[in-house]
């Protein structure tokens, strides 16, 4: 299977992206945008195989500040804006004027905003793949989800929110067991090779989002889309799971405001059903695809 590398000039920067797959004439290629933002194209890798599969092409790219891409000194670019941009800057250079996009988490909230704020001819259809329309409603769950924890990372979580100080090891223990309720499991020596890569986006992840999913003091801690959502006019497929961070409340607040969309709950996933469902995330993926081609 053919593997295309390369960077694509972005300002004074360089966007990487990796290309899985020949163009194929009879359908269109499907664009895979990372979340965090901080995350790296990495673990899109886990469906290469269904490039293979299905005869699709699928390309996918670090967002700046991150992955194989420039790492911004300046904080000014890590903002919505310069990936809004950065996306619409790579689908002229890749000369993908009719893609499928599929976004997770952080991902889809920068199709949310692309799809609302600027013209996006040739986008036959989008997935929003565990993702929010409004930051706050976002916070909101996550000390809901964080109320269930044991009372010692209760207790942990709440002393570092109310001194700031994110550094201190029962926090850091008590973050930890939250993130792989609801997230995913940190990489081991067993977990998938493209899981264990580096994303290198630890810095853009602090500017932009915060310390952790439930303190969003960042550049983009006053995303919501919400009242924009009935703006967005290609099909629509929404998709969570049960034990997500991105909880059925807020993907139900998503679906609710898109005219047209569906929603589908993997009913045994967390943040990334590719992983912990990967063949029924597979199965909803080419099936969402082949009806919208």
């Amino acid at each position: 299977m053919k593997i295309e590398e390369g960077h694509m000039p972005f300002h004074e920067f360089k966007t990487y992206y990796r290309i899985v797959g020949e163009p194929n004439p009879d359908l269109a290629p499907l664009l895979l945008i990372h979340g965090g933002p901080g995350s790296s194209h990495n673990y899109f890798e886990l469906i290469d195989d269904y490039a293979e599969q299905s005869g699709r092409q699928l390309i996918m790219y670090d967002q700046v500040g991150c992955g194989k891409s420039s790492l911004p000194e300046d904080e000014k670019w890590y903002v919505k804006e310069t990936w809004a941009e950065e996306l619409i800057a790579l689908r002229k250079y890749l000369h993908l004027d009719q893609v499928h996009m599929l976004g997770q988490s952080w991902g889809g909230m920068l199709e949310m905003f692309y799809l609302t704020q600027y013209a996006h001819d040739g986008v036959k259809s989008v997935m929003i793949d565990g993702s929010p329309a409004s930051i706050k409603l976002w916070t909101q769950e996550q000390h809901r989800l964080i109320s269930y924890l044991e009372a010692v990372d209760r207790e942990a979580i709440a002393e570092a929110e109310r001194t700031g100080n994110f550094s201190g090891p029962k926090y850091l223990a008590a973050n930890d067991r939250y993130m792989e309720r609801y997230c995913w499991d940190d990489p081991t020596e067993d977990s998938p090779e493209p899981l264990r890569r580096p994303t290198n986006g630890k810095r853009a992840s602090l500017i932009a989002e915060g310390p952790n999913e439930f303190t969003e003091n960042g550049t983009i801690s006053d995303f919501d889309v919400t009242d924009d959502l009935h703006k967005i006019d290609v099909p629509t497929l929404v998709t969570s799971g049960t034990d997500d961070l991105c909880t059925p409340l807020i993907a139900k607040s998503v679906y609710d405001h898109i005219p047209g969309a569906k929603w589908h709950l993997f009913a045994n996933s967390r943040h990334l059903a590719l992983l912990d469902q990967h063949d029924e995330f597979i199965s909803v993926l080419d099936n969402w695809l082949k009806n919208n081609d």
